[in-house]
């Protein structure tokens, strides 16, 4: 399972291979829906695309993330208030006799005022970090469709809740973040050869279990370097009480002997950039070419590390 990802997801880099253009209809939405609901997270390096607008709806998207930083920075900043209050009247509570409620507070306090605290320098900081593009599950993220004859950039959330289904499947299936190979004709046949994306990236990085027993991260990067151009399905869900849903989810399939090696047993699918056209497009397509598709990768090598 590619239960994260380093993508690229910036026109500016994109558009040279895939001669993308921005979604900005999507992104407005997107963008305005999380001013009424701030528990959806958008990745900051898809935001990025955003940071110096051209045109009259750039500068009301750029506006809408402006605004969510500034209230998100509101909130934490009553949070700390909270938390240091907390802490202090804790440390007054020890000073007058020790004891481990005390003292327990004074240790979630302090974890939680370092975690606001980072929080706060996150929103305000103007340079860009590596973590900006990385993503996990339920993050909304730039993915590449084909729509009006035009590969599009476009936002979605990184766990793909069939259209149809119910609302419930997200937590019934946990792991719908990933679309394994071997059901794409069975579960996933309402997506399989009718809604493809591509999500490109520089990595990904899976849980594995270490010869100790204990649980580690590992990085996967393609050898010799080069983007990876992932195999994805997507689907828009709508419901009759619940706000919209456009989710997408990376195919995986059997690892090569050295993800294998490392310690898991899934991988992601990375296309030739050949084939990106005629998978990006598969209505009228057969079931046998787009296996095929899925089964021709380039030639490369995934050395891991563990992840920082």
């Amino acid at each position: 399972m590619c239960y994260s990802a380093q993508v690229i997801q910036t026109v500016k880099k994109l558009h040279r291979q895939l001669g993308i253009r921005l979604d900005y209809l999507e992104a407005e939405k997107l963008f305005m829906r999380r001013l009424e609901d701030p528990t959806l997270t958008i990745s900051r390096g898809f935001e990025a695309n955003f940071e110096e607008p051209t045109d009259a709806q750039g500068r009301r998207i750029k506006a809408a993330i402006d605004e969510h930083r500034t209230r998100m920075a509101a909130r934490h900043e009553t949070d700390l208030f909270l938390q240091k209050t907390r802490l202090v009247n804790a440390e007054r509570s020890l000073k007058e006799k020790e004891t481990k409620k005390a003292r327990e507070e004074v240790r979630i306090a302090g974890k939680k005022i370092a975690a606001l605290t980072q929080k706060l320098s996150d929103l305000r900081r103007n340079e860009p970090t590596i973590e900006d593009n990385r993503i996990f599950p339920q993050v909304f993220t730039g993915v590449v469709i084909r729509q009006d004859g035009d590969n599009i950039l476009t936002p979605m959330r990184y766990f793909c809740r069939p259209a149809g289904k119910p609302s419930f499947y997200d937590k019934k299936f946990p792991g719908l973040y990933n679309a394994r190979r071997d059901n794409l004709e069975k579960f996933w046949n309402e997506q399989f050869g009718h809604h493809h994306a591509v999500m490109v990236a520089e990595s990904f990085y899976e849980n594995v279990q270490a010869p100790s027993g204990q649980n580690a991260v590992l990085q996967f990067t393609p050898r010799p370097p080069q983007h990876m151009l992932i195999a994805c399905l997507y689907s828009h869900w709508t419901g009759a009480n619940e706000a919209d849903v456009r989710g997408f989810a990376a195919i995986t399939d059997e690892p090569p002997p050295e993800v294998a090696a490392a310690g898991h047993d899934r991988c992601v699918i990375n296309l030739k950039p050949d084939r990106i056209d005629a998978w990006l497009t598969p209505e009228g397509r057969s079931t046998q070419e787009l296996q095929a598709m899925l089964s021709d990768r380039p030639l490369s090598v995934f050395q891991h590390s563990l992840a920082a």
